[in-house]
């Protein structure tokens, strides 16, 4: 089982070497930038250049803001400077931010999506074989690359693609064309990854006729400390979490799934009429416990495969809080990693 981190949104970029580092440090795979108020693919680029073993993916930037050639360059770059450790995430965000926030139309987004994964393939192929390209979509159209805006090629040209996925439609093209799917933190536990995501994923892969699977990466939350207490002040801090991004419609399909659907529509009420110091106490303790895996360091790792194992490729873990506490998450990410052998 890989074992991947995060890293806080809010981050300087100052800051980001020295994160990156020490998650390389304490044995992790991978670590996953995410997208907010930085550029994912600068952010990725500042962790691979200050480690030689980590991979690192963008989990995830927003595709529709960028123009596919754009991103084919940059993951191009990147690619090549890290020798093959990167991997590009794309998500598709939802439409109040891509109109509202980027001033991009919000245009059949499966379909515009799907036709921007094989657009940066066929411009991939392109960079690698020396030749023109040549696509044509209803979305996208790419006709033109001149020897002299041809990179050339790579040694390690197969760029995986990741997308980030909640409905099953966007998990489907996932399962069609995408080399990794990271679940959202709202919609990773066990039951949701069985009955929705892995059956939509098994569909795109039928679809395509593809003899390789797409793999998993469980984005599920992870609650864990060094003692009882520690694990119930992140429980807290969790639960505010989940109060936050369950008041996000897109997000109901796991309270739906267990009968909780009253619980995002409060949410939703309460950030209406600007409650926001009420929302953690609507979450309650069944809500946590049946959707985050929790426990300290001697306890997390054999809850993170009894949840995951046989269901995903990888997991998350967050790093300490308190870098005295990095030996105890290194032993962690070494059991996670056997588990898988």
């Amino acid at each position: 089982m890989r074992v991947y981190a995060g890293m806080d949104p809010q981050l300087p970029l100052v800051d980001v070497a020295a994160h990156a580092q020490r998650v390389e440090s304490l044995g992790f795979d991978g670590l996953r930038v995410p997208e907010t108020i930085h550029d994912g693919l600068m952010v990725a680029l500042l962790a691979l250049e200050h480690t030689t073993r980590l991979h690192v993916s963008t989990s995830i930037i927003l595709a529709f803001p960028r123009s596919p050639m754009v991103v084919a360059y940059a993951a191009w770059d990147l690619q090549r400077m890290s020798g093959g450790r990167f991997t590009l995430g794309l998500g598709t965000q939802v439409r109040g931010n891509i109109e509202g926030r980027f001033s991009v139309p919000w245009v059949a987004p499966i379909e515009k999506l799907r036709e921007y994964l094989l657009a940066l393939r066929t411009i991939w192929r392109a960079f690698q074989d020396g030749t023109g390209v040549d696509f044509e979509g209803e979305h996208y159209r790419f006709t033109r690359l001149q020897p002299y805006f041809n990179p050339g090629p790579i040694e390690h040209p197969q760029i995986p693609l990741l997308l980030g996925g909640v409905n099953p439609r966007i998990c489907r093209l996932a399962g069609e064309l995408a080399d990794e799917l990271a679940t959202h933190p709202t919609n990773s536990s066990p039951r949701y990854l069985r009955e929705l995501i892995l059956p939509a994923l098994v569909k795109g892969a039928e679809r395509a006729q593809r003899t390789t699977s797409c793999a998993l990466l469980a984005g599920s939350p992870v609650i864990t400390g060094r003692t009882e207490e520690h694990v119930a002040r992140a429980r807290e801090a969790q639960r505010q979490m989940l109060a936050f991004l369950y008041s996000t419609p897109a997000y109901w399909p796991t309270l739906e799934l267990n009968g909780w659907g009253d619980l995002g529509r409060r949410l939703r009420a309460l950030t209406r009429e600007d409650r926001w110091d009420e929302m953690a106490d609507a979450v309650g303790d069944e809500v946590i416990d049946q959707l985050v895996p929790q426990g300290t360091y001697d306890e997390i790792a054999e809850i993170l495969v009894e949840w995951y194992g046989g269901l995903a490729e990888a997991v998350s873990l967050p790093l300490p809080e308190d870098p005295a506490d990095d030996q105890l998450a290194a032993r962690v990410i070494s059991q996670l990693q056997a588990a898988g052998a």
